[in-house]
């Protein structure tokens, strides 16, 4: 059980990288993200869900074997974070322009953490470890709606 706590918590060890640890995490979402886009929304939301809840799982776990409260090393959060960030954002315009706007806004969000992000933290266990990604990935997949979505006059759509 604790192999698969870490390998969950850490986001398929993406947490053990010694440079930006958060980053390296998103990007695995972001690769999740690539591979699943194309499911219909209902599976896509529904495998968002369960990434969020079995981060809630893990990171709770993940605190305890590391021994510090929202360790560096736990990045199922940003994994979760990038899923939802491009969640039901429409691809048409370019799939990989879709996927690097969404992982800047979620990066710049999550690093930024507006309010109500950073009350997300004082949550306890594994919740506060995704609060605060959750919310950030709300900011960034809003913009991303905004930005794939609306359109915009005098630009092709």
């Amino acid at each position: 059980m604790r192999k698969l706590v870490l390998i969950t918590a850490t986001g398929a060890g993406s947490g053990y990288s010694p440079v930006a640890p958060g980053t390296v995490g998103s990007a695995v979402g972001l690769a999740l993200w690539w591979m699943a886009r194309d499911l219909p929304g209902p599976a896509y939301l529904a495998l968002v869900a369960a990434v969020t809840a079995g981060g809630v799982w893990a990171a709770h776990r993940a605190e305890a074997i590391f021994g510090t409260r929202d360790d560096g090393r736990i990045t199922i959060d940003e994994v979760a974070g990038m899923l939802l960030s491009l969640a039901l954002v429409p691809t048409t315009a370019s799939p990989l322009l879709v996927g690097v706007t969404g992982f800047v806004l979620f990066r710049i969000f999550d690093i930024t953490k507006p309010p109500p992000a950073l009350r997300g933290e004082s949550l306890p266990g594994g919740l506060g470890v995704m609060a605060d990604d959750v919310v950030a990935a709300l900011y960034a997949n809003a913009c991303g709606q905004l930005v794939f979505r609306v359109p915009w006059p005098g630009l092709a759509q």
